[in-house]
């Protein structure tokens, strides 16, 4: 049984982590793919900072993506910002959320309730930041559970907790669109009014200007043109920002890869040693065979056959368990990353992780029984 127990946990957690892997990698590249944009304009400089917001490097945005659609090969081209925003329904009762801004209306974004924005990024007023303020936001289904709010009540909204009691800003729709992108809870507002309570108005700051370019435009060719026309900054792909962000979790993917090593080494390890266990409480007959002039490779056979069933059946056993844990990681990533669905588990995981273990059970016993083979034949001859 220890056997079993071991293997199904060794399969268990090279299942579990490859899910992982496996779901990090969809799931980025579900999002960037639902974003709908084929090209991402950034500088250095995004980054969180100390008090929850974050660096927009890109000034002037609304100019920059003005120049971007006169070009005949971009149909669209939007500033998209990202601040640190404090949201409540209570003035002594806010938390630090991600505000997003976005130009216009909320243009394909799906709304799980509500009508979203009326006045579009009326505000911006051609830059001058003096027409009218809608006040309207938009909320994901965790901030609307958080403050028990729907669509038509109103949330206090601003860059600080002092400034936040100031405007109180009208629900208008409910989507996870944004929130299931970023990882986090989010709420969306038009742009110029995000940049005018946080501050940025001046400057006109963004944290990206996205692109999605003509029909039968080629997106890597028109990435490259823009590159070479605004060598200021960071263009790439949507294909090439998923690969950018995924590279800063490197090290994340590299200790997971060394968590499934890990797994592997220790599953054979403890197989191993507890198959020689019970490879010794079959000494004597072992010895009897060896001494009637079966092989060493014959009795480890015998051996390695029973390696091959405990392997299959510690295997399974941990193939069985496999989507329990992962349902019960999955809601625990949701809760604590905002992903949902981070744990993907096809057939190949459950595939490979049979072949681990048939191939754990099997090496083991194999193992096992070539060495209490070779003692065998020694108590023999010294008999």
């Amino acid at each position: 049984m220890f056997v079993v127990l071991s293997i199904a946990l060794a399969v268990l957690a090279v299942t579990l982590l490859a899910s992982v892997g496996l779901g990090v990698l969809q799931t980025g590249e579900e999002r960037f793919d639902r974003a709908g944009q084929d090209i991402w304009i950034t500088a250095d400089g995004v980054e969180l900072t100390a008090t929850g917001g974050i660096e927009n490097p890109i000034t002037d945005s609304h100019r920059l993506a003005a120049d971007l659609e006169r070009r005949d090969d971009v149909r669209t081209a939007s500033p998209l910002a990202f601040h640190g925003v404090y949201v409540g329904t209570e003035p002594d009762d806010l938390e630090l959320v991600t505000g997003l801004g976005v130009p216009n209306t909320h243009g394909d974004l799906s709304l799980e309730r509500g009508t979203g924005f009326s006045e579009g990024d009326s505000h911006y007023a051609n830059g001058t930041y003096d027409g009218p303020m809608s006040q309207e936001i938009l909320i994901d289904p965790q901030t609307a559970d958080r403050f028990d709010v729907d669509v038509g009540d109103t949330l206090y909204v601003g860059s600080s907790r002092s400034s936040a009691t100031e405007r109180e800003f009208e629900v208008v729709g409910i989507s996870s669109a944004y929130s299931q992108f970023l990882g986090s809870s989010t709420v969306t507002m038009p742009l110029s009014e995000l940049q005018t309570i946080t501050g940025t108005t001046g400057t006109d700051r963004a944290t990206y200007v996205t692109v999605t370019t003509a029909e039968g435009a080629n997106r890597a060719a028109v990435s490259e043109s823009i590159q070479q026309s605004y060598p200021e900054y960071d263009v790439r792909t949507s294909e090439e920002q998923f690969e950018s962000l995924l590279s800063e979790y490197l090290l994340i993917l590299a200790s997971g890869a060394t968590l499934v090593v890990l797994a592997l080494i220790a599953g054979v390890a403890m197989t191993v040693n507890t198959l020689v266990l019970v490879a010794v409480q079959q000494r004597e007959e072992l010895a009897a065979l060896r001494a009637i002039g079966l092989s060493r490779g014959f009795l480890a056979g015998i051996v390695g056959g029973q390696g091959l069933a405990l392997g299959l059946t510690g295997g399974l056993l941990g193939l069985l368990a496999t989507p329990v844990f992962a349902f019960g990681l999955d809601r625990i990533a949701t809760r604590v990353v905002g992903f949902e669905d981070l744990l993907r588990t096809p057939p190949e995981v459950y595939v490979g992780g049979l072949v681990i273990a048939v191939g754990i059970g099997t090496l083991g016993a194999i193992v096992a029984g070539w060495r209490v083979a070779q003692d065998a034949r020694v108590d023999t001859l010294s008999s």
